[in-house]
């Protein structure tokens, strides 16, 4: 398995596998995707096998310690410098779950944030992939503000 960050050449290939993996109301357009990598595609995480995108982790970095609707909404509020690495998407398609893969993403995502400085990692999840996060050391700070697709979402910090 191959593991590098992304490029405005990986557009159709991302947002096929965002809409392989969640509901049309919580899954990312492809506009939005391209507004993403347009600001931060050294924060998308992608895994290939041979050719084909079998997963990937995306979010920006910001100051902020929340993480909330506008940022899935809005890419230009990417802070480069700032101290929080927010997870907006974890992605495996179905016919390669259940293999590690959206884990050794998650430890290379936490990996960069130390070599970079930050603070820790943010994440919103349902209530089922709580325990999930904990084995990476997330902490569930209860239930998010986000409203992300109608969902109750936890949010969880990695503090680094």
């Amino acid at each position: 398995m191959k593991i590098r960050t992304a490029t405005m050449d990986d557009l159709e290939m991302i947002a096929a596998v965002e809409a392989e993996c969640f509901p049309a109301a919580e899954a990312a357009t492809r506009e939005e995707f391209a507004k993403r990598l347009q600001h931060y595609s050294d924060h998308f995480w992608l895994m290939f096998e041979g050719e084909k995108l079998i997963a990937f982790v995306d979010g920006f970095v910001t100051d902020e310690a929340d993480l909330t609707d506008e940022m899935y909404e809005k890419a230009e509020l990417h802070n480069e410098h700032g101290a929080w690495q927010m997870i907006f998407g974890v992605n495996t398609i179905p016919a390669c779950r259940r293999h590690g893969y959206a884990g050794e993403l998650i430890c290379r995502a936490i990996q960069d944030a130390k070599k970079q400085g930050r603070k820790g990692l943010v994440l919103t999840c349902k209530d089922r992939l709580v325990p999930y996060y904990a084995k990476f050391g997330f902490v569930n700070e209860g239930v998010s503000d986000s409203a992300h697709g109608n969902v109750v979402w936890n949010q969880m910090r990695l503090i680094l």
